[in-house]
This record gives C-alpha cells, structure tokens and sequence, in this order.
C-alpha cells in the first residue's frame, strides 16, 4: 500500500501531540506492507522527534527483540488484522509508565488504526474501479471491430445495388445507425480513459466472450478465416491488395481450447491498426509458417524509437494524432499473447520473417510456447 500524504499529516499531529510528554523519548508508526511472495514487512510512516536518526528496517533491527522495559509496542489492528504498529520508547530513567500514558497511546493507536482501516478501503475499492474501467475500455475497443466489419460489408453491398434498387435505402440506414454506434462507442470509450487515483494496480483479469458454439470443436482456422474475410472486403473498398494465408499448418487445424481462442482477437486487433494506420496504396496480409502467424503491411515502416512504446496503453505516435483511436489495440493485443506465455513482436521488415513478403514495411509476429506447437502437430 502507498502512504497517502493525508495519513502521513495525521501521524505527525498525532505523534506531535506528545511533545510536552517529558517521559517520551521517541514514538514511530509502521504500516503493514505486503510484497509479493514474502512475508509482510513493515514500513515507517511517521516518527517523532523528526530530528533522530534514519531508523534501520524493523526486521533487520535485531535490538528490538530483546524485551525492553523501556519500549512497548501498541498494535493498529481492525478486528483481527493487524495494520501496523504504534512504537513507544520511554527514557532511561523512568521505572514505570504512567497510567494516563498508556491510556493516550492506545488512544492515538486506535484513532490511527481506524484511519488506516479506511485508507486500506480507499485503496482496495479505487483498484477494483480501475480494474473495471480497464476492462470496460477493452471490451469497447473489441466493439469496434465487429461495428466496423458491418459498415464494410454494408459498403460493399452498396456497390453491387443499382442506384434504383428498393434495397439502397435501407442499406444507407444501416449506414446511419451503424454510425451511431460509433458515437456511443467514443463516448464509453472516452469515460474508460479517465484513470482514478491509486497505488500499484494489480492488472485485470481480461474477458472476452465465448468465441465457441454450444456444440462440436473449433480451431485456429475456423476462427481466422472470417476475420480474412473480412480484410478482403475491407482491402477491397480501400482499393489495396491483400495477400491472405498461402497454407494452413497442421496446428491451425487442431482442436483448440477456449484460452487458445483470444487468438482470433489478436489477429484482429493487429489487423485494424494495420488497415487503420498504413497508408490505403500499401498491401496487407496474413503469413502463417509452422512457428508463428504474423500480421505484415507493405507501408511506411514504423520509426526505431517507437518499436517498443506502441505496445503501451494509450501510446499513439504524433502521425497518426488525426486517426481515431484509443491506442488500446496493440498493448490489448500483447497482454493476450503474454497470457498465453506467448510473445508478440514487431520486426523490421515483413521480409525478415519470410523472403516471400516485401523488402519494407511492418510485420507483427506473434510466436507461442513450444509446447503449443508440439501438442498441436502430434
């Protein structure tokens, strides 16, 4: 947990508040911090006077085990867990502690304890609202894809009607409302951007919808093949060419299970940004090897200094400021590779991957553990 300044100000007044006390030689107040993997340690939030020494961690002071008639310690405890701990040193000379001693301390421990109590509330209830904001902006982001495939197709279809045809008007309606969906969609897109204040947040667990029907099994290539379906439209009405898997290995065409199923959302994801920022001359396409899948464009190849930062949340390079978007779909799609303990990289040139691709542009290749592979070719 992160100290808030607000608490850090109410240990000091509290602490100060015994500055008259003659028999008060020191006072610290410590916070339960928990790490990962290790026992909670215990961090200094507040001392008084100010003025002493750095105070060694409290684990690594091994004067403090040994029971000391000049030392107490008062815990800052809600029901039974204990937040942190309220430390008292009393002069040399004093033979006892006085009665309405002890009583203001366990006063000033319980005022602190219920403070803290709140604070780890605040914290608890500010990761759990940001979590969901996270996973709202995801889900919104994966909303555009299937909205964005309906205006394709009803563009598409457009183009084959006469302009006499019954049917134009209501393709056009299509149009209008399909528009509106967009708008709605920006505006959720635009409150899940809105971070609250908070500590560390522990990432969220990223939900997609079932992508299985209730009966028989599915695999990588049932999965893929209406996504490059719909490329090919889309590369169509841009009037660009579009160069869709030349085969299918063996792993493509094995059952998988509903994990291995976000791929399609990978896949789709890398292609958005690659018909939405690659200029509409330049080709697009699926390259499938026995290794990986990788998602390449034939345009202007994305700048050095910029290779790693596009994976991040909310990152759009200055180029593209005019092309709506939240710049979650290249960081979405790396957190559900990594999931998979899989990796996805941008390489160089499509020809590096494979000498069939062009000599320049961009190429996203998405490799997974060699495990994967291995169950799937047996």
């Amino acid at each position: 947990m992160k100290i808030s300044q607000r608490f850090k100000n109410l240990v000091r007044q509290q602490l100060n508040s015994f500055e008259t006390e003659a028999a008060v030689d020191q006072l610290i107040v410590y916070v339960a911090k928990s790490s990962d993997g290790n026992s909670p340690s215990l961090e200094v939030a507040g001392q008084w006077p100010e003025s002493k020494k750095v105070l060694k961690p409290l684990e690594s002071d091994r004067e403090l085990r040994t029971p000391s008639p000049s030392r107490r310690w008062y815990p800052l405890q809600e029901e039974s867990i204990l937040l942190g701990v309220l430390r008292v040193e009393i002069s040399d000379n004093s033979e006892e502690w006085p009665g309405y001693l002890d009583r203001r301390l366990q006063s000033s421990a319980m005022a602190l304890a219920q403070c803290l109590g709140l604070e780890f509330e605040k914290e608890r209830l500010l990761n759990e609202l940001n979590q969901q904001r996270e996973q709202i902006g995801m889900m919104v982001h994966q909303l555009r894809n299937p909205l964005a495939a309906l205006r394709t197709y009803a563009k598409l279809l457009l183009r084959k009607l006469g302009p006499e045809s019954d049917y134009r008007s209501l393709l056009e309606g299509l149009l209008n409302e399909q528009e509106q969906l967009n708008n709605y969609v920006s505006v959720l897109d635009d409150l899940s951007q809105v971070k609250l204040p908070a500590g560390k947040v522990a990432p969220a667990h990223l939900l997609l919808p079932p992508v299985f029907a209730a009966k028989g099994s599915v695999n990588l290539k049932n999965l893929l093949e209406p996504l490059i379906d719909r490329a090919s439209v889309t590369a169509n009405l841009q009037g660009r060419d579009w160069y869709g898997p030349s085969q299918w290995p063996k792993w493509m065409i094995q059952p998988i299970s509903k994990d291995e199923g976000v791929i399609a959302e990978i896949v789709a994801n890398l292609l958005e940004n690659a018909f939405k920022y690659s200029p509409d001359s330049s080709p697009i396409g699926i390259h499938l090897n026995q290794n990986a899948i990788c998602v390449w464009d034939g345009g202007i190849p994305i700048k050095e200094d910029l290779r790693e930062k596009i994976f991040n949340k909310g990152f759009r390079a200055n180029d593209s400021s005019e092309i709506s978007g939240s710049g979650l779909g290249l960081a979405f799609a790396k957190e559900l590779t990594e999931q998979l303990e899989g990796e996805l990289k941008l390489i160089n040139r499509p020809f590096d991957f494979d000498s069939n691709l062009p000599l320049e542009g961009n190429a996203f290749v998405i490799t997974f553990p060699t495990k994967l592979q291995i169950e799937k070719e047996v």
